[in-house]
């Protein structure tokens, strides 16, 4: 008697993982063999940092190192009257902003200032070095900052008030030219209502926290840092230094070089 017929799948068995590595080989040399967790074909694997890192070929996609790094994060203590801080605003900082990339630069605007806060009756009272009118500036900022949340909606109106003939008195006609879909009405209850103190008691807050203490502004911190050069190196051409500590792959705007200004601020 002969042995008895094998069952096909002993003999298709070892076939099925070979065809498989086969198949990956075929559409991705190189790469290897995807994780149970990478739901993509080979040939996507590096078409995004995510689909890499699910996929474990973040070592094979070399167009994907320099995507990957992370922004320059730039925090910006101002106040809304001072003519130093509104120079740097529109001169450097905002057409900065504009030239980069989102993944290049990361601004967090802080109008506040050398102001002082004192709570009185268990409300607080804040008084500005440029007067009233001041104050009243870096409450509509922070209450525009605080009813748009998105920084490329908020930014432009500031430039505009900053940079137009009166801070306090065109934010209507700022809204209608850069963000219309705005409501000027909830920005104004934000002024004069609980929020826009709460707003500007937390300003307070991550000024008094500043280390080493702001001694005038525009102040600027850079990753985390504020020193003597980064500020001077900021004042003379943002865009340079932007572009200088930048790791990733380097922008066009990066390329030409950029004139510099002379250094203004409004001491403490």
């Amino acid at each position: 008697m002969g042995s008895p017929p094998r069952h096909p799948a002993v003999l298709m068995a070892p076939a099925v993982p070979l065809a498989l590595l086969a198949l990956v080989a075929l559409l991705a040399p190189g790469l290897g063999v995807a994780l149970p967790g990478c739901d993509y074909p080979a040939h996507l694997w590096c078409s995004s940092l995510e689909i890499a890192v699910a996929c474990q070929a973040e070592s094979r996609c070399a167009n994907l190192s320099r995507m990957a790094a992370a922004p320059v994060e730039l925090s910006l203590f101002y106040e809304s009257l001072c003519p130093a801080c509104r120079a740097f605003l529109v001169q450097q900082l905002f057409t900065t902003w504009l030239l980069l990339p989102s993944q290049v630069l990361n601004i967090t605007l802080v109008p506040y200032g050398n102001a002082e806060e004192r709570n009185v009756s268990g409300k607080w009272d804040f008084q500005c070095q440029h007067g009233p009118e001041e104050c009243l500036g870096n409450m509509i900022e922070a209450c525009l900052m605080h009813e748009a949340k998105n920084f490329s909606i908020y930014f432009p109106v500031i430039f505009c008030l900053e940079s137009g003939s009166s801070v306090t008195k065109n934010l209507e006609a700022c809204l209608q030219v850069y963000a219309p879909q705005l409501d000027k009405d909830r920005i104004a209850a934000c002024v004069q209502g609980d929020v826009g103190a709460a707003l500007m008691h937390h300003n307070a807050q991550l000024t008094e926290a500043l280390d080493p203490p702001h001694q005038y502004v525009p102040w600027v911190v850079i990753n985390g840092e504020h020193t003597d050069q980064l500020q001077a190196q900021a004042e003379a051409s943002l865009l340079r230094l932007i572009c200088h500590l930048y790791q990733g792959e380097k922008p066009e705007a990066c390329g030409g070089s950029q004139a510099t200004m002379a250094t203004a601020r409004c001491w403490h």
